[in-house]
C-alpha cells in the first residue's frame, strides 16, 4: 500500500519592525509563502496594516528594548524557524548635540533589543541545529555619516555582535546573517531625508524589495555579512582600501 505523504508543516517566523518599512514587507512575502508569521512592532496600527488580508499573520505589540516583553512573546509563539529582526530607530543629532535621552534610547532599541531578540530565540534553533537568524543593521555601521553618531555607532555594535555570534555559534545548523544595506526607501528613511537631505548624502534609496531578495540569495552561499547593492559593497571596499578617499567623497557630498 502506498503511503501518501500529507502537506508540509508550515514553517513560523517571528519578524520585527514589522509595522512598516522592510519589517513590514517582510513579513508579508514570509505570509504570501504560507509561512505562520508572528509581526511585531511598538506600532499597533502599522500592524494592522501589515498583517491586512494574511491569515497566517499574527501581530505582536512589543518594544523590543523591554527584555521580558520579547521573552514572553518568543515564549508564547513556539519554535522558530525563522527569525528576521528589523526593529530599529534612527534620531537626527551631532555627536555633541544630541540630547543624551535619545542616544540611549537608540541604543536600547537598536543594540540591546537585538541582543535581547538573539539570547530569546537563538538558542531554541541551535537545540534543533535549524534555523534562519537575519539581522537588519546598516553600511552606517561601516561607513559613518554625520549627525547619525548614535545610530551609526549602534548598528556597528551589532555588526561586532553578529560576527561574535558567528564565530561562537557558527556550523551548528543556524544561519546568522547581518544584513548591511546602504539607504533603503522606507517611512525612516523619507524622515530623515526631509528632515535634513546632507545625511543622505542626496542620494536615491533602493526599494526595499532589493534588499530582501539579496537576503533570500545569501542563504544559499556562505557568508555572514549581506551587502544588498552596488554602493553598499563598494562603500565597504572603499573604508578597507582607500578610507582617505571615501572620506573626501562622503565630505564633498554631505556638504553639497
Amino acid at each position: 500500500m502506498t503511503r501518501h505523504q500529507g502537506p508540509a508543516p508550515r514553517r513560523t517566523a517571528l519578524v520585527t519592525g514589522a509595522g512598516s518599512g522592510l519589517g513590514a514587507l517582510a513579513a508579508r512575502r514570509l505570509a504570501a509563502a504560507d509561512w505562520a508569521v508572528i509581526a511585531a512592532d511598538v506600532d499597533g496600527a502599522g500592524l494592522a496594516r501589515t498583517a491586512l488580508r494574511s491569515p497566517t499573520m499574527h501581530t505582536r505589540v512589543c518594544d523590543v528594548s523591554d527584555v521580558k516583553a520579547v521573552e514572553e512573546m518568543v515564549a508564547e509563539a513556539g519554535p522558530l524557524d525563522r527569525v528576521v529582526h528589523a526593529a530599529g530607530i534612527s534620531l537626527l543629532g551631532t555627536a555633541l548635540e544630541q540630547p543624551l535621552d535619545d542616544v540611549e534610547r537608540t541604543w536600547r532599541v537598536d543594540f540591546l533589543g537585538t541582543v535581547y531578540v538573539v539570547r530569546a530565540t537563538l538558542p531554541g534553533m541551535l537545540e534543533r541545529a535549524q534555523g534562519e537568524l537575519i539581522l537588519f543593521s546598516s553600511l552606517a555601521g561601516w561607513v559613518s555619516p554625520p549627525k547619525l553618531s548614535a545610530y551609526a555607532s549602534a548598528k556597528a555594535a551589532i555588526n561586532t555582535y553578529a560576527e561574535v555570534l558567528d564565530q561562537e555559534y557558527g556550523g551548528r545548523g543556524v544561519k546568522i546573517r547581518c544584513v548591511c544595506p546602504s539607504q533603503v526607501d522606507t517611512p525612516q528613511f523619507r524622515r530623515i531625508a526631509e528632515e535634513d537631505p546632507s545625511v543622505v548624502v542626496n542620494q536615491k534609496a533602493m526599494p526595499a524589495g532589493v534588499v530582501l531578495d539579496e537576503v533570500e540569495r545569501s542563504l544559499a552561499r556562505d557568508e555572514l555579512f549581506v551587502f544588498p547593492g552596488a554602493t553598499a559593497r563598494l562603500a565597504v571596499r572603499a573604508k578597507r582600501f582607500v578610507p582617505g578617499l571615501l572620506q573626501h567623497v562622503l565630505s564633498r557630498m554631505t556638504s553639497g
